[in-house]
């Protein structure tokens, strides 16, 4: 039986989350990865991406989309990255980002400062054999999390992947350089 995952596509590196989703599901016949940008798009979803880009301005087309309470009560797994990090969170630390709570941590957005701050690094990651290479852009960090998350990387600037039941959120953006293990990871742990 195939596979549908929506990415979110109302701002933010979209096509490249749907192109690491589309070659992880290739080997599943019938498997589709779809944009979300209306309620309606979340229908038979398994899970959903929440890319990065500008988290004020994902926050406040969610709102204008409708999007805040079917987001919040929506049943599949949600692979976050980046800004979608700050999005899962409870808490941030920014008043102009309504947040979804799907993820008991409080976020710093732009914890890495500035954009000339962001860089490349081997991140090593719990349950990975080998180190990943991370894109960090602007990114945020967890400066904490509640009962259940389970932080698998954090560096000097915070917490940057951890894994709450079915969720997933990562400062960084798994999606760029082909290595698909933490998407593989994601879709495993919903038994997909």
């Amino acid at each position: 039986m195939g596979v549908k995952i929506g990415v979110l596509a109302l701002q933010g590196d979209v096509g490249e989350h749907i192109a690491a989703f589309r070659e992880c599901l290739a080997d599943r016949p019938g498997s589709t990865v779809v944009q979300v940008r209306r309620v309606a798009d979340l229908a038979d979803l398994d899970a959903l991406a929440i890319p990065g880009g500008e988290s004020t301005t994902i926050s406040r087309l969610i709102g204008k989309n409708g999007l805040y309470e079917p987001l919040i009560e929506f049943a599949g797994g949600v692979f976050a990255t980046c800004a979608g990090m700050v999005l899962i969170a409870d808490r941030v630390d920014d008043p102009r980002v309504r947040t979804l709570g799907l993820i008991p941590m409080h976020v710093a957005r732009n914890a890495f400062g500035r954009q000339i701050n962001s860089r490349e690094t081997l991140l090593n990651i719990a349950g990975l054999t080998d180190p990943f290479r991370a894109v960090f852009i602007r990114a945020p960090a967890a400066t904490e999390v509640g009962s259940g998350v389970e932080v698998l990387a954090r560096i000097p600037e915070g917490i940057v992947v951890v894994r709450h039941g079915r969720h997933m959120a990562f400062a960084f953006h798994p999606e760029l350089g082909g290595d698909l293990r933490l998407h593989r990871t994601f879709l495993e742990g919903l038994g997909i």
